[in-house]
């Protein structure tokens, strides 16, 4: 049995497999979720003699429950209780994406928001103030490029230090009111 439990979270196509990927390797469980005909993707990957069991939940826009894997991603969310909930969001699309992103923060789960495809969005002309972004979301940032493996290093510490400062007490920061300004 893993040392923690974590999800993947994300809309679709915002490159969370390859965030998936990129974590577990190999060292992945693909099947389909009870009762449901959606595929279930599980993996897990050891940092600093630390076992984390990763759950690529499926792609979602919200957690109104609409669909689906809206169904699977909010259920997951509040029944498996998660020990961290990775945010992966395409950076190029960012107020889109971040809709998700405030329902995961609104239920209180402790998060990591990832700034997938950091490079398209450089290549568009945006600019996104990381450090402004993570205070407004009370939740750590980092920039990825999934598709080669850039920024996978820093998540992964930034992961660990999350799990270890919810361990000693310190709880990751958990905002009691989001809300968020223009960035």
């Amino acid at each position: 049995m893993a040392d923690y439990l974590i999800a993947l979270a994300g809309n679709p196509n915002a490159g969370k497999s390859t965030i998936f990927n990129a974590l577990t390797g190999a060292r992945q469980h693909v099947g389909n979720w009870p009762g449901k005909t959606v595929e279930k993707k599980s993996g897990l990957f050891r940092y600093r003699e630390t076992e984390i069991e990763i759950v690529d939940l499926p792609g979602a826009y919200s957690l109104s429950a609409f669909s689906p894997e809206e169904v699977i991603a909010r259920d997951f969310l509040l029944e498996a209780r998660p020990d961290l909930v990775v945010t992966v969001l395409d950076a190029a699309n960012l107020e889109r994406n971040l809709y998700l992103a405030v329902q995961i923060l609104e239920l209180g789960a402790p998060a990591v928001v990832v700034l997938n495809m950091a490079d398209v969005a450089e290549s568009q002309g945006l600019t996104i103030d990381d450090e402004r972004l993570s205070q407004a979301l009370k939740a750590p940032v980092v920039r990825t490029v999934g598709r080669r493996e850039q920024g996978i290093d820093q998540l992964v510490e930034t992961v660990y230090q999350q799990l270890i400062r919810r361990d000693k007490g310190a709880g990751p920061s958990r905002p009691a009111e989001v809300t968020l300004e223009r960035l």
